[in-house]
């Protein structure tokens, strides 16, 4: 089924949608490497039999992609170099921020050796370690290597935005909000995203505070579809919080491995979204779309080609409303923009 599907709209996310008013919108999935995605006759032709030929077909069929390796390990200059060599100029990558600068932890082993060789007895013996146990300097040089890795990317104005995904456990607080502000700076000069997985940044009590505060350190939100009801769900609000970037993530909505145990990420992310709930979100991406430079609409349902065709076919929707709409002018009451809050 979900062949047919993609072999439908082939062609619909091969560029990006231009937007009334000069931005545009990439529409990508949050992996192009996903065993499952690579599997003989799922997506990639069967000549395209390196990591090299995999990518520079991929960048054929969508103009962004999410790299999820950044989480677990530094990205090293010379990977990056490789990707811009193996993708068009205009192709773009949105990158995830390294686990330890979220408040995540991180395996030990995963550390530049560099690092590894100068931690202390204590925390060299352990097999995971969180950012707030290391020595600053330590913290120090990992952000420098890690702003190093990004820097071939930079430098080919190919880096779409830095992502700051910040786990369940990292509630609504100063405390919070202070870790999030120094992570922003850290970054400084380079489009940042947040994401929340805890649903107090958004409720009804903290989500006017949320958004001005990204709004007021420059970061984007990013917006979400993903099961609802359960502790750690977001809410799907839509809103713009950067001039720079927007950015919505689809995670599915398969509720029975949303918060269960030992399941594996594909797993849990294992979900083919209908043609009815991609709609849904053609006004909210098309309202949210203005008055934004890039809007990036990443599927991280990156079972199989679910990823691909949902991407595929959301941008075919995208598209057709585009054409019929033109500019239509006017903001849609769904969508909160700060200032409408007023002082």
């Amino acid at each position: 089924m979900a062949a047919a599907r993609a072999a439908a709209v082939e062609d619909a996310a091969a560029e990006p949608l231009l937007v009334p008013g000069g931005g545009e919108i990439r529409v990508g999935t949050a992996s192009w490497t996903d065993p499952t995605m690579v599997a003989p006759g799922v997506f990639y032709p069967p000549e395209a039999e390196s990591a090299e030929e995999r990518l520079a077909y991929y960048a054929s069929r969508f103009p962004l992609v999410e790299v999820d390796a950044t989480y677990y390990a530094l990205p090293a200059p010379r990977t990056a170099e490789l990707w811009v060599e193996r993708t068009p100029p205009d192709f773009v990558f949105d990158v995830k921020a390294f686990a330890l600068f979220t408040g995540q932890p991180s395996e030990v082993r995963r550390l530049p050796k560099a690092i590894r060789s100068e931690l202390p007895a204590q925390l060299a013996e352990r097999a995971r370690i969180y950012g707030k146990d290391l020595p600053t300097e330590l913290l120090d040089a990992l952000w420098a290597m890690f702003r190093e890795g990004l820097g071939p990317l930079v430098e080919a104005g190919q880096l779409g935005a830095v992502f700051l995904q910040y786990p369940r456990w990292v509630y609504a607080s100063s405390a919070a909000r202070a870790a999030i502000e120094e992570a922003r700076e850290r970054l400084v000069g380079l489009p940042v995203a947040v994401e929340f997985r805890n649903a107090s940044w958004l409720n009804e009590k903290n989500a006017e505070r949320t958004l001005r505060f990204l709004e007021e350190i420059g970061a984007a939100l990013v917006l979400v579809d993903e099961p609802q009801g359960f502790r750690s769900s977001v809410p799907p609000l839509v809103a713009s919080t950067s001039p720079e970037v927007a950015v919505v993530r689809f995670h599915g909505r398969r509720s029975a491995t949303w918060e269960a145990t030992g399941v594996p990420p594909v797993e849990r992310f294992r979900y083919l979204y209908d043609r009815s709930e991609l709609e849904t979100w053609v006004p909210k991406v098309r309202e949210l779309a203005r008055g934004v430079r890039q809007t990036h609409l990443l599927m991280n349902n990156c079972y199989a080609n679910y990823g691909a065709t949902n991407a595929r076919e959301l941008a075919a929707l995208l598209a057709r409303d585009l054409v019929s709409r033109g500019d239509g002018g006017g903001r849609s009451p769904g969508v909160f923009h700060p200032a409408d809050a007023g002082a």
